[in-house]
């Protein structure tokens, strides 16, 4: 049973108002004034606040600014009730947070589907979504209904990728971002001598693109499939439009399509501080571990010299002599297909912290 806090100095009011809700079956608190109102929410942690502007003690904007400064209640909706509904009022409870006014006298349908509109839309904001393409389309569905817009798409079709086939060049107009279904992607950057600096590997469950739509026209750098892929693609329309009609959406989405960036700043350091021989290790067990080009039935990582060399920011000379000397001392295995299979995780382990 969802609960809902009623702070009004008027009786009637505030006693007409809670019979409504308790015969909706809502279980319902009353306050008298906003002192007592902002001691009863901290308190009982309410599902949603009404709250009456004009009040002794303390005015309904002084109880919202009060309770959106407490992480404990600045997440629970709000909703103002005020017989003044000049525009003014309303700019200045918005400002402050409020979810929605209610003018008095409002009837029964009003109060209701107020209250009802509110709790959707919380309940949106605290509900995790799987990273799936079902997951991604559900929310873009409980997004759409949020924000009440209908022109977004629900469903999405997939497309395969071939081995080695590019899906986009860098330079190139930056219009769709990609959610890998499966297969296996590397993202590079060309140097100006030519050479390929790796920038990412990208596997099932990741989003890819993202970063370019975000900060420029163009992709800021190239992808390429490294293993036959299934991906689903998000037009550029729609991704900006989560990411600008609504504050609380966007940061919801970035979310949700923002791989591990923690992930990433650490490879940075990684590289900027660690020895050839560290990085070798991390990088095997990062591919590894993350399923990233990696046969299941042998545990191999089937990954190009050249591209494991852009990967730990040496030349391909220096990452296959490291490979060698690896496989030497046990720590892995090369198949007849050049596959690399993992012998000694905790002797790779020890390596990145120790040596």
């Amino acid at each position: 049973m969802k609960k809902i806090l009623i702070i009004e100095d008027n009786q009637d009011v505030r006693e007409n108002t809670a019979d409504i809700l308790e015969l909706a079956n809502y279980e319902v608190i009353t306050a008298e004034n906003g002192k007592i109102g902002i001691v009863s929410a901290k308190k009982n942690k309410p599902d949603i606040i009404l709250c009456d502007i004009m009040m002794p003690e303390i005015d309904g904007y002084g109880v919202l600014d009060v309770l959106s400064s407490d992480k404990k209640t600045a997440s629970i909706p709000f909703i103002f009730l005020t017989a003044r509904a000049e525009k003014s009022d309303m700019r200045k409870g918005m400002n402050l947070g409020a979810d929605d006014y209610l003018t008095k006298p409002f009837n029964e349908k009003e109060l209701l589907g107020a209250i009802e509109s509110r709790l959707k839309k919380h309940n949106f904001l605290k509900k995790e979504f799987s990273r799936t393409i079902e997951g991604i389309s559900q929310f873009i569905e409980e997004a759409s209904d949020y924000m009440d817009i209908d022109h977004l798409s629900k469903n999405y079709s997939s497309q395969k990728y071939k081995k080695n086939e590019l899906l986009f060049m860098e330079g190139s107009p930056a219009n769709t971002m990609f959610f890998v279904q499966s297969g296996a992607l590397k993202t590079y950057r060309t140097t100006e001598k030519g050479k390929e600096f790796i920038t990412g590997f990208y596997s099932a469950g990741d989003f890819i693109g993202q970063l370019s739509l975000l900060t420029s026209k163009t992709y800021i750098e190239s992808a390429t499939i490294l293993e036959d892929a299934e991906l689903y693609g998000i037009p550029k329309i729609e991704f900006t439009t989560l990411l600008h009609a609504n504050k609380e959406v966007a940061n919801k989405f970035v979310a949700l399509i923002s791989n591990n960036l923690v992930e990433a700043q650490e490879q940075l350091v990684n590289m900027a501080y660690a020895t050839v021989r560290q990085r070798v290790a991390k990088a095997l067990l990062d591919l590894h571990q993350n399923g990233v080009l990696c046969d299941k039935d042998t545990s191999g990582i089937g990954i190009a010299r050249d591209d494991f060399a852009g990967l730990i920011g040496t030349a391909t000379e220096t990452a296959i002599r490291m490979l060698t000397e690896f496989k030497d001392e046990g720590l892995i295995a090369i198949d007849s297909s050049r596959k690399i299979i993992i012998r000694d995780e905790k002797a790779l382990e020890d390596i990145v912290v120790f040596n």
